[in-house]
């Protein structure tokens, strides 16, 4: 199943580096390895701890700050070769290396739809009381479309908390905020009651149009979050703006979940747009 492994992997990948680090401390043994292993761990732990704890629109795509502090876990205990200590330094640095590179990118996303230029082909979305909400029924000037993974997402959370500070902006230039998950209605309605603020809360039931529009990210949930309620396909991280005729005027395609575009680059398209 596409992409299943790696929702496996983020979900795992943190529990692993905390029994690692809880394990390293009960041992009580804190030799130049274990130190580095201790580094190397609390840094995944905490890095993943603060997403939720203290959530960010965004990051650097190489998280410079916790990849040195792995990078220095990992070299304690190059210089004391315990097979075990060095096995699982180099376990935790592989970990990490694979959540820079292979997790957090997107390979060979489909463009073609979504090039500047084109005019967005028409769809419908539900509210959060499931009654249907067209394309052509948005009358703003500018149409902006934030597609995110779901209330689960800390990253997309706070994204959508940046432009919920911004409604004003972009109200005065008339331009339709359209927020859309593929979650249930019960979380899109509750994120909507808890902003409080003129934008379009929509969901897309089944995928139907993140498929129409290639960027469906199948299995893209980490495993175990669905008891909560979610389903296993997401959407891929996608901003597109468009003018009053649904003709695409922007489209961020990041390949990358957490690099996202800033609201000052959606306020800057618009005043910049010569219709």
């Amino acid at each position: 199943m596409k992409n299943f492994t790696k929702s496996l992997f983020i979900s795992g990948f943190p529990v692993v580096a905390l029994i690692i680090f809880v394990k390293t401390v009960i041992d009580a043994n804190f030799n130049i390895s274990n130190i580095g292993i201790l580094i190397s761990s609390i840094t995944v732990v905490v890095f993943f701890s603060m997403l939720f704890i203290k959530p960010v629109a965004r990051t650097t795509k190489t998280l410079t700050f916790y990849s040195t502090l792995i990078v220095i876990g990992l070299a304690l205990n190059l210089f004391n070769f315990e097979q075990r200590s060095l096995l699982i330094s180099v376990g935790l640095a592989l970990g990490w290396l694979a959540y820079l590179t292979w997790y957090s990118s997107f390979n060979s996303r489909n463009t073609a739809v979504l090039d500047f230029g084109k005019t967005l082909p028409n769809f419908t979305l539900e509210n959060g009381e499931k009654e249907k909400i067209s394309l052509n029924d948005l009358s703003g000037d500018f149409k902006i479309f934030i597609f995110y993974r779901g209330n689960w997402c800390p990253l997309c959370m706070a994204q959508i908390k940046e432009v919920v500070n911004e409604y004003k902006e972009l109200d005065k230039r008339n331009a339709d905020m359209v927020l859309v998950s593929s979650q249930p209605h019960k979380f899109t309605k509750s994120l909507a009651k808890k902003h409080k603020v003129p934008f379009h809360f929509l969901v897309d039931s089944e995928n139907k149009v993140a498929k129409k529009l290639g960027i469906l990210h199948e299995n893209g949930l980490p495993a175990g979050f669905q008891i909560l309620g979610y389903e296993s396909d997401v959407v891929l991280p996608t901003v597109i703006i468009t003018d009053k005729n649904n003709k695409i005027i922007f489209a961020d395609l990041t390949d990358n979940y957490r690099v996202r575009p800033e609201p000052e680059t959606f306020m800057k398209i618009i005043d910049n747009y010569k219709g």
